[in-house]
């Protein structure tokens, strides 16, 4: 049975960097974990959450599923950001899509995938209810990444619709929910413009869908 030596090699090299440049990194890391952000993102391997922000570990809390979902039935998701919110008082929650995701991509495919078909459910949903202005990109590509945007921006609001981010807002706990896309092309993040704060908020973009 092998145990993967380039995965320990690079590890040693990683952890033996990490020292040269701060001594004290993981003596500090072991003793606390103070995020101020939480990211929900997709679990593709072309998208490493803390590389892409520039954070190290310990500052940002990180939950990835395919094409970052956030539903409401899905218990590790929302122990995840039970946690996120009650226990590290995170006041930044990010959801963060990316173009060409494979999930998005299978939603729009009329064929079967298996199992995840019913995970991608609700992509497929947010097609349905954005028919007329994906039906007006002319490419195949332009509507899937349209639709990368699309979730996200549902994402964001079924964060918003959680019990947890509510009794929080409720308690006058400051969290703010974003919705990002990250471009594979070039490496650079996108703001949707979808940002939540409050109940008001939430329910200003509950009338505008």
């Amino acid at each position: 049975m092998t145990n993967l030596p380039q995965i320990f090699k690079n590890n040693r090299l990683w952890a033996s960097e990490i020292t040269r440049v701060n001594p004290d990194f993981f003596r500090n890391l072991k003793n606390q974990q103070t995020p101020e952000y939480l990211w929900i993102g997709c679990s593709d391997s072309r998208v490493p959450a803390n590389d892409i922000v520039g954070l190290l570990p310990g500052e940002l809390f990180v939950h990835r599923n395919i094409a970052n979902l956030v539903i409401h039935t899905d218990m590790n998701c929302l122990a995840v950001l039970q946690y996120a919110v009650e226990l590290l008082k995170v006041k930044h929650i990010i959801v963060c899509g990316h173009y060409g995701c494979g999930g998005v991509k299978a939603a729009m495919e009329d064929q079967p995938h298996g199992l995840v078909d019913n995970w991608l459910r609700n992509i497929r949903d947010t097609w349905r209810r954005n028919r007329d202005e994906l039906e007006m990109i002319p490419d195949q590509s332009g509507k899937a990444n349209r639709l990368c945007e699309l979730n996200v921006c549902d994402q964001v609001i079924n964060v918003g619709n959680t019990t947890i981010i509510q009794d929080a807002w409720r308690r006058g706990q400051q969290t703010t929910i974003h919705g990002w896309i990250y471009d594979l092309a070039d490496g650079l993040l996108k703001d949707l413009g979808v940002c939540i704060f409050s109940l008001d908020e939430l329910h200003t973009l509950h009338k505008d869908k």
